[in-house]
């Protein structure tokens, strides 16, 4: 009987710490309910992709850094966000966001997205060059959205599924369309397929530079409060591993060598644990 014990105390444990993390405990945030009336079915692709901690974790890594090669989009963050002082608290907001839309009931998800949409239209300046930026922009939304989604997927498929079939990948493209048309997001990817023209369509759009890069260096060096920086640095030199090779170049970063290897046993070794404890 004692090892049973031992194994559901290590399990608390892992939970408790995972949940103090994404949520404002100092503001009595409370853990988002999963609802049989959200507005994605139980065990489809969304909730799967969106159900791994880790995954998720080294996908948002690879989306932020995506979404930073934006102009609009990193104007928007520089001029509107305390991103710099209060990261984990941006990203906890974004983990939330994300969790919210794809668990909660739908009620809750169509009102998140409500605020997002009004806390957008105030977003609005000018760039260096002098030109406007919204971020009610659809084309901005659109990277956005392609940038969360495409990363994500592809840290579930290195970190949780690697042999997810297709037809699943094309469903969680077509899921997670319903959230970023919401959003104001145009266009918007249906598959896979789909997914990958548009990255390609819309990388004209991007560009580097120093404030980019400076972003970069904060995302990648950031470590949540309660987070341990062997796994920091772990998720980190992941996220860099799977970032599209364009965009390291961009960032001025280059692909881990021999530390990778660690790295991805590290991370995949987490995965599993959290899997673990939250009995997916």
């Amino acid at each position: 009987m004692a090892l049973p014990r031992a194994s559901e105390f290590v399990r608390r444990r892992l939970v408790g710490r995972v949940l103090s993390v994404f949520n404002d405990v100092a503001a009595d945030e409370k853990r988002v309910v999963i609802s049989d009336q959200a507005m994605f079915e139980r065990d489809s692709p969304i909730r799967m992709v969106h159900s791994g901690v880790i995954s998720m974790g080294v996908g948002g890594i690879v989306s932020l850094l995506l979404q930073m090669l934006h102009p609009d989009a990193l104007q928007g963050v520089l001029d509107h966000s305390d991103f710099r002082a209060d990261m984990h608290g941006r990203l906890r907001r974004t983990s939330r966001f994300i969790a919210v839309t794809t668990f909660s009931h739908r009620d809750e998800a169509m009102a998140a997205i409500d605020r997002v949409n009004r806390i957008h239209a105030k977003v609005s300046g000018v760039l260096p060059d002098g030109t406007p930026y919204s971020a009610r922009n659809p084309r901005t939304l659109a990277w956005v959205h392609l940038a969360e989604a495409t990363s994500f997927l592809c840290a579930y498929l290195a970190y949780v599924k690697p042999q997810m079939p297709e037809a699943e990948q094309d469903e969680y493209f077509r899921q997670f369309a319903v959230i970023a048309r919401a959003l104001g997001a145009d266009p918007v990817p249906k598959t896979r397929a789909e997914a990958d023209s548009l990255v390609y369509d819309l990388r004209c759009d991007l560009a580097g530079g120093s404030a980019a890069r400076d972003i970069a260096r904060l995302v990648l060096n950031q470590r949540p409060q309660g987070v341990p920086i062997i796994a920091q640095r772990a998720m980190a030199t992941a996220a860099i591993d799977l970032l599209p090779s364009y965009a390291r170049a961009m960032l001025g970063l280059t692909r881990p060598g021999a530390r990778v290897v660690p790295a991805r046993l590290a991370t995949r070794a987490m995965s599993d644990a959290l899997r673990w404890a939250f009995r997916q």
